[in-house]
């Protein structure tokens, strides 16, 4: 692991993975989680967007409104056009692009291992869910409650209770309000303005 926060699949996952075959013809890379290994903060994405099928790396291009977010809380600098995460990892639930659709259950059920295994290895306080179809990824082994129960609209800028961390879900920032963008970074603000490690109590960093 850099120093910088700089690293692409940190923890040497298939970068030639053929368990989606459509997928195979429609991406440019396969793209895996990004940055620091020992964050507390996880951001995740539905499936990988132009810009970052192009650069491997979550949330770059179009959908880097949520970067711009956490640069505001010196949670991510540029370097030329590389984000350097601090305390921040980047991941998606999918890892392949198909240009014109979103990912079908069965791509989310073959992209599970990966989402899953970062999660146990990094081990953090706080999930930033962007949009709908993470939030549905984490309902059933992180919380208490059903896939059905949530909506993101209804609980963007909210935290939800997860099994062992804490969930902020959020509507994808191209599809923001202001008013919403402002709510978001007004949770993330008080998110950070207090203990958040009371969420598990067993890191002191």
């Amino acid at each position: 692991m850099s120093e910088d926060g700089t690293r692409s699949n940190p923890f040497g996952m298939d970068v030639d993975c053929t368990n989606c075959e459509e997928l195979c013809e429609t991406r440019e890379t396969v793209v895996h989680g990004y940055g620091d290994v020992a964050a507390e903060f996880v951001v995740i994405g539905e499936a990988p967007s132009e810009g970052a099928d192009e650069s491997g790396i979550p949330f770059t291009g179009a959908d880097s409104g949520i970067l711009d977010v956490l640069s505001g809380f010196d949670m991510c600098e540029w370097d030329d056009e590389t984000p350097v995460m601090d305390n921040v990892f980047l991941t998606y639930v999918t890892r392949c692009r198909h240009p014109e659709r979103p990912p079908t259950d069965a791509e989310v059920s073959n992209c599970d291992p990966f989402l899953t295994s970062e999660l146990r290895m990094i081990n953090p306080e706080i999930i930033v869910a962007v949009g709908q179809r993470p939030l549905e990824a984490l309902a059933f082994e992180y919380t208490t409650r059903s896939a059905d129960d949530f909506d993101v609209e209804a609980e963007h800028a909210t935290t939800v209770r997860g099994r062992g961390f804490e969930i902020l879900p959020v509507i994808p920032p191209r599809e923001q309000t202001d008013e919403q963008r402002a709510a978001f970074v007004d949770h993330l603000s008080d998110v950070l303005g207090r203990d958040y490690r009371q969420t598990k109590g067993r890191r002191g960093r």
